[in-house]
């Protein structure tokens, strides 16, 4: 009997599971992968559009890319009816890639034009621009302790006599 159990030992397996007789199993560690409950919760992306609300259009590409953008038709131009809103895309040399590209911006503009504030574009414009004004801040407020903390050293140097870059020791 001791035999059998020195044997599962020298195989690896733990002394207190071989001596209860009972596998403990691993401690499983849970990830969250949805958004704290705090969270402001995203709209959701806009539905895509009838097909009978725009009318799709390809033309020729300009700009960077050589002679092979100048002489496809990838470049991808709808215009929504309802609205009369034009769009051109030209994203990629991929006419399918730039075909998707384009429905997607159309949807999100007459999406902001139905719900202003509260659509998915405005939203997250809100919030980035909340992030750079945060840094903007953040910035300002080092570099004005940074000038504060200066001045300081400049003053304690001219309480002792010393004038500007005296007092100072070289190497």
């Amino acid at each position: 009997m001791i035999r059998g159990r020195l044997s599962c030992i020298a195989r690896g397996r733990p002394i207190l599971e071989i001596l209860t007789g009972c596998v403990q199993k691993p401690i499983a560690r849970t990830i969250a992968a949805s958004s704290p409950a705090w969270a402001k919760k995203m709209p959701d992306r806009p539905q895509p559009l009838d097909e009978s609300d725009f009318t799709e259009a390809f033309l020729k590409g300009s700009g960077p890319g050589g002679q092979k953008i100048n002489k496809t038709s990838s470049a991808v131009q709808l215009k929504h009816i309802p609205t009369g809103m034009v769009l051109k895309v030209q994203a990629t040399r991929s006419r399918t890639q730039n075909r998707k590209i384009a429905r997607q911006m159309l949807a999100e503009r007459v999406e902001e034009l139905e719900k202003g504030k509260e659509s998915r574009v405005a939203v997250i414009g809100e919030t980035k621009k909340k992030r750079k004004s945060s840094a903007v801040k953040k910035s300002k407020r080092k570099y004005r302790l940074l000038d504060e903390a200066k001045s300081g050293v400049k003053e304690i140097k001219e309480d002792k006599g010393l004038g500007p870059g005296q007092g100072e020791e070289r190497g």
